[in-house]
Formats: structure tokens, sequence, C-alpha cells
């Protein structure tokens, strides 16, 4: 009730009132499905991906030429370092996907250290993802390891991928996303939290379950989706107290996140 509260006085008074803090419970936020909470948006209110995005490469045209030399560039990957981040990029269901972005904030992110951070990445992970949908079910895009019956680095979600359209990647629009929401929590690390954010959307291309295109245009997505969050009330007194909590955590010298040295391993050069 009071998360409603907060977003209907946002709407009508621009926020000059304040709002109720948003809850940091998982239990008082509305599951899609288990583990995947609603985002901030309401049902049916995400951006529209099918009319934003162009539809994907044509057969024979030189973006769906572009599209397979990524993907044949990637198999050289496999079972390296990048392939196994790739995979740890692959989790969305939390705690475990808390720690994606923990390196590149300089803070290890959870629900007990850091937990509107931690709500709001859960719920962000939904408006992104959820408004790449339109397109996906319109497009039923084939993923690149369908075509090239080739091996992935999550192969026990192989199935489940042989479902979902490629186009535009889901993933690659909330690691967008994600990244951009980070950037206004700690614009300070601005420039490694946007090159974690686009290398999360290429693990997609390294594990073989989307083309470059679908990354490319899930960003686009993510852009629009996040550009619209503003205008929630809940969203941005949520991002104001996460702004607290990475504050008050750099200030108390954060330890280094566990994820740092895979991400090392798997970036250098």
């Amino acid at each position: 009730m009071r998360t409603r509260l907060c977003v209907a006085i946002g709407i009508v008074v621009g926020l000059q009132l304040g709002c109720a803090v948003p809850t940091t419970n998982p239990d008082e936020v509305q599951a899609l499905r288990p583990g995947i909470l609603s985002g901030y948006m309401p049902a049916g209110s995400w951006v529209n991906s099918l009319e934003l995005l162009p539809p994907p490469p044509a057969a024979g045209s030189a973006a769906l030429a572009a599209d397979e030399a990524a993907f044949q560039s990637s198999r050289k990957l496999k079972d390296s370092p990048r392939w196994q981040l790739a995979a740890k990029d692959a989790e969305l269901m939390f705690p475990k996907a808390a720690d994606a972005f923990s390196c590149a904030l300089g803070v290890q992110v959870s629900a007990q250290a850091t937990p509107h951070l931690n709500m709001l990445l859960r719920r962000t992970l939904a408006d992104a993802g959820l408004a790449t949908y339109r397109a996906k079910d319109n497009y039923k895009r084939q993923r690149p390891f369908m075509a090239a019956n080739d091996a992935i680095c999550t192969p026990t979600e192989e199935a489940s991928l042989r479902k979902d359209g490629s186009y535009p990647s889901g993933h690659a629009a909330l690691g967008w996303a994600w990244g951009l929401v980070l950037t206004e929590v700690a614009p300070e690390r601005a420039n490694v939290l946007a090159q974690r954010a686009y290398a999360f959307g290429q693990s997609r291309v390294v594990c073989g379950v989307h083309w470059q295109s679908d990354v490319d245009a899930g960003r686009l997505v993510a852009s629009a989706a996040v550009a619209q969050l503003h205008a929630n009330a809940e969203f941005n007194t949520q991002l104001a107290e996460a702004r607290k909590e990475y504050q008050a955590a750099r200030s108390a010298g954060a330890a280094t996140p566990e994820s740092c040295a895979l991400e090392a391993k798997a970036f250098a050069k």
C-alpha cells in the first residue's frame, strides 16, 4: 500500500511531498515467477520494442554476414575464462545475480549489505527484460547455436532458449539497464560500469545464444526503459536510497568482491 501511495504522490505533485521508502523485502513485491520480481512499471506499460526497433537482419544482408562472423569468432573462446564469465553472466536468479556488477562497482551487492541497491537490480531486471518481448515474440528469431548446432556455455538452459526468440536480447537489455542505473548510483565509476555493462551483453555472443545484432538491439531497448523509469516515483526513491548505501559502503572500506578474480582473467589482453 505504501509504495502505491508513493507512486500516486509522485504523479500528482511531482515528488514535492516526498515518498515512503520502498520495501527491500522481496516477499512484499509481486513475483512474476519464482525468484523473479515485478518491476517498477505497471504490467503492459513497458517500452514497445516492436515499434522501437527495426527488423532483425535479413537473409543475405551485410548485417547478417556480420552477425555470422561474430558468432564464428566467439567459438575461439570456448572453455576460456571469458567463456566461464559468460556462463556466470547468464545467471539472473538472486542472490547470485547480484554479484555481476560488484567488482565494477567496488561494493559487494547483497540483500544484507545493500538491500536497496539489491532491490533496485532485482526490479529493473524485469522492466528492461520484459520490454524486449513484443519484438521477441513477433520475430521469433532463431538463435545462433540452433542454426550452427553448436555448444553453448549454459547447456542446462538450451531447451528453454530454443523456445525463446533471439531478437532482441533480454539479457543484454537488463545488463545495459543495470549499467546505466548503477552509473547514477556511483557516477565516479561510470567508465568501468559502462565497460562491465557492455561486456555483460557481449557474454551472450560469447555463449553462442545471441547474435551481435540481438545484443545491440537489447541495449537500445534498455536505454529507453531506463529513461521511462525516471518518471516513476518509486524507482527514483529507491535509487536515492541505493546511493546512500553505496556511499556508506565505500566509506567503510568495502572488501574486494569475489567476482574480480574471474573478471581479471576474462578481460586480460
